[in-house]
């Protein structure tokens, strides 16, 4: 199963909305195929492996991240496969919740004589697709918040410079999630003070379809991301009814989506829906403060990564991660559980899960 997660890895930024998932099938104390689902659309795990074998499949074992699913999608049901090559037992780690399987391919394989076992490395399993556990179950993005301060909670000098807050090893890592996840999202001041690309950097990586909250469009046209919407995909939200400025942003390249309205500004919850339809599964939220507390009073974000650098700034509190009005009481905080610690040169990456009511686990 070890090796199958692996393998299931090398998927990463390439199959979405669908999930990660790696198999290995075993023979007496031989792997005799291994195989990953490597790109949307592409043959699912099970059958990229079987497509991998060096011999006969029959009465060999197999390993799986994820409940082999048993109904017609772009691929056959990975189901029919393991009963079709005489497989006897399959080990499986992560339950797949998706309306269309959850639980129905693990039964549909038991019908058939073959031994099931199932939760195994469930927890690494389950790691793997937390972006796809999301979005089939809801049918919006899994939010990850992005912000990157120094020790004394800075996210840039008074001067509002901030290049680099990080050192070079984290800044790769973010180019890690731009290619992970499907979209990218900030706010208009993001894109008047920066004017950013908001591409991936990384040799091959895949870049994200760049989303900008821009309620009034006021997005000049001369900016990076416009001048680039043919290449890369631009989604401008907004509350405008400017019919002019909208058809000469789409004659760019640059999808104007209207949606509601919420205390003056644009309703994220009827944003992700409706990116969420565009089968965008999964966004990287590297806005400003404001956007920030707005994703968070909306409760939009599942992750949260804070990379802290080992420097101070010192300063006023100007520039801050998250700006609005605080809470009164320390018992009405945004609560947050630690999920993971990562080490980047001298940089810190600290991954929460955040928790909205009762939700701590």
């Amino acid at each position: 199963m070890k090796r199958a997660i692996e393998l299931a890895k090398k998927g990463t930024g390439k199959v979405n909305p669908n999930p990660l998932v790696g198999a290995v099938i075993v023979k007496g104390d031989r792997i005799i195929a291994e195989g990953y689902h490597a790109a949307y659309g592409e043959l699912h795990a099970e059958r990229h492996a079987f497509s991998n074998l060096t011999e006969d499949a029959h009465g060999a074992s197999m390993y799986v991240t994820l409940e082999p699913c048993c109904h017609h999608g772009k691929q056959p049901p990975c189901t029919e496969a393991i009963i079709a090559h005489g497989i006897k037992k399959v080990y499986v780690g992560s339950d797949d919740p998706n309306a269309l399987v959850a639980g129905k391919g693990i039964k549909q394989l038991r019908d058939a004589g073959i031994e099931v076992v199932t939760h195994v490395m469930q927890k690494e399993c389950d790691a793997l697709n937390p972006v796809f556990f999301h979005y089939i179950t809801t049918k919006t993005p899994y939010v990850v918040m992005k912000y990157a301060m120094t020790a004394d909670g800075k996210i840039a000098c008074d001067s509002g410079a901030s290049q680099w807050v990080t050192g070079k090893e984290a800044r790769l890592h973010v180019q890690e999630s731009r290619n992970a996840l499907t979209g990218i999202m900030v706010g208009i001041n993001t894109v008047l003070m920066d004017d950013p690309q908001l591409t991936c950097h990384l040799e091959q990586g895949r870049d994200p379809i760049r989303i900008v909250c821009d309620s009034h469009l006021q997005i000049p046209l001369e900016s990076n991301l416009i001048r680039t919407a043919k290449e890369v995909p631009v989604i401008v939200a907004t509350l405008s009814d400017d019919a002019k400025k909208a058809a000469v942003l789409q004659e760019k390249g640059v999808q104007v989506l209207v949606t509601k309205e919420k205390d003056g500004c644009i309703d994220l919850k009827n944003l992700m829906e409706k990116l969420g339809e565009q089968k965008i599964d999964s966004i990287l939220l590297e806005g400003g403060a404001t956007l920030n507390q707005s994703a968070l009073q909306s409760q939009i974000v599942q992750r949260i990564q804070v990379y802290i650098a080992p420097k101070i700034f010192g300063g006023s509190g100007r520039y801050t991660p998250v700006r609005g009005n605080s809470v009164t009481n320390p018992d009405h905080a945004y609560q947050l559980q630690s999920k993971e610690i990562k080490q980047f040169g001298e940089d810190l990456l600290i991954e929460y899960e955040v928790c909205y009511g009762n939700e701590r686990r």
